[in-house]
């Protein structure tokens, strides 16, 4: 998931992302009102963390701007406000759920997890599957061949992006949106040495199967089934 912390408190704020970051995830961070809300706008987040004591405007204003632009990211309140008063006042303005702070972390994934599996639907709990190649989003497993294969978190990322667009190229654009940064830079060679390690994972160490990751020189990277 790509998600946007919108916090103020830096210490906490760098904490969860950290922690979001070794769970998988791409987290971004906006330490005021106004700043959340331009990112929210512009940016296609999976969930947004949001504060509600926030410099510049708070966060329920935030929520209420976002929901009158048209914009349904699933926000998930993150307050230090625990009375019912502004627990039932931010589910009025549109998030889908409440955490009080101080706080688990593994609370915090359990509620993500919860909210990526509503937004994605039964569809998006379904394994993908690609000739042999078999990805299961909620268990987080992959296998070819009936063989499991261990993965890195970004690399689950990167395929499971690849899976659910099998057949067409994506960018490595694309690939640094949705799976690294926003601030990823894109003349390095990250993605070259994940595609890399992807690929012998899926391909060379299951030679003389036919290979499934295909560079298209110029263009991006793609999934397809050479056995169709």
């Amino acid at each position: 998931m790509r998600i946007l912390i919108v916090e103020d408190e830096s210490r906490l704020a760098g904490f969860v992302q950290q922690g979001l970051t070794q769970a998988g995830h791409v987290a971004d961070i906006a330490a005021t009102g106004p700043e959340g809300l331009e990112r929210a706008a512009t940016t296609p987040y999976d969930a947004i963390l949001l504060d509600l004591m926030l410099p510049g405007q708070s966060g329920l204003d935030v929520l209420r701007n976002l929901r009158e632009f048209g914009i349904a990211t699933p926000a998930l309140i993150v307050s230090a406000l625990t009375d019912s008063k502004h627990v039932v006042g931010g589910l009025e303005a549109g998030a889908v759920d409440y955490l009080r702070k101080p706080f688990a972390f593994e609370e915090l994934l359990a509620r993500l997890h919860i909210i990526g599996r509503k937004t994605a639907g039964p569809a998006g709990a379904e394994a993908l599957r690609l000739a042999d190649l078999v990805l299961d989003p909620l268990g987080r497993v992959v296998t070819r061949a009936g063989k499991v294969i261990s993965l890195t978190n970004r690399e689950f990322a990167v395929l499971e992006l690849l899976l659910r667009n099998a057949g067409r190229v994506v960018s490595k654009t694309r690939l640094a949106e949705k799976v690294w940064d926003v601030d990823y830079d894109m003349g390095s060679n990250v993605i070259e040495v994940h595609m890399s390690q992807l690929r012998r994972k899926l391909d060379r160490d299951f030679a003389p199967a036919p290979a499934l990751l295909e560079t298209v020189i110029g263009q991006g990277y793609r999934l397809r089934n050479q056995e169709a």
